[in-house]
């Protein structure tokens, strides 16, 4: 059994759901308590923010590759950065570290394609909805993708920055993020922000949600039991 790192902090909130999940997933498929050892290294959000903000690539590379160095420093297997943002950063960074890298981008998309869905929305913050990373990986699976309006993304920032990564969930902002939602032609949607699953429940719209903090989660453990395919 492989000891999984996550690479965390970005932002706490979603780092303690992942945590939960993994266990809560382990419980579903096994009887016991034998679930892998699992090592969290917190980055400092404000910073991690700040360098995505400025587009220090450089440094922003750097701060994610300082922590994953700590994650590999206490013997993990592999790491995962819980978040979708990171992942502008993606090649860069696995090329600096020694562990595997588990790439959200790629869980999502691929349980897209097992769900035979063909046009997505993206929905994050708004570095990960302007970014190139989710179009690209996109692209090379023949998924049309789709963003909101600027508008619509200052909306879905404020909520995600102000209220989510704060632990604040208000039913206004569910309704406003389903609004959106639905002014847009597309047969299923990436939560590409590991906070939207805290407001946004698949019994809340009928268009598939990919909610990517759990699919990541679940494929952390899948590999960590050794059952990825």
């Amino acid at each position: 059994m492989k000891r999984i790192g996550i690479l965390g902090g970005i932002s706490p909130e979603s780092t303690r759901l992942y945590y939960e999940h993994i266990i809560k997933a382990y419980h579903a498929r096994r009887d016991d308590y034998y679930y892998p050892e699992i090592v969290i290294f917190s980055l400092n959000f404000q910073r991690f923010t700040d360098l995505e903000n400025r587009g220090d690539t450089e440094g922003y590379a750097g701060e994610l590759v300082a922590g994953i160095e700590a994650l590999e420093r206490a013997g993990v297997d592999f790491a995962l950065m819980a978040a979708n943002s990171p992942h502008a950063a993606f090649d860069l960074v696995a090329q600096r570290v020694s562990v595997p890298l588990l790439s959200i981008v790629d869980v999502a998309l691929d349980h897209s394609q097992q769900l035979g869905l063909k046009r997505l929305l993206l929905l994050g913050i708004k570095f990960t909805m302007q970014a190139s990373f989710y179009p690209e990986a996109c692209a090379r699976r023949g998924i049309e993708l789709r963003v909101p309006a600027e508008v619509e993304q200052d909306a879905i920032d404020r909520i995600i920055f102000r209220e989510l990564a704060m632990g604040r969930v208000l039913p206004a902002s569910r309704d406003r993020l389903l609004e959106i939602m639905a002014g847009y032609d597309v047969d299923g949607v990436i939560l590409g922000c590991t906070e939207l699953p805290m407001i946004l429940r698949q019994g809340d719209t009928s268009l598939p949600l990919l909610n990517t903090l759990a699919l990541h989660a679940e494929a952390a453990l899948d590999y960590a039991l050794g059952d990825a395919s």
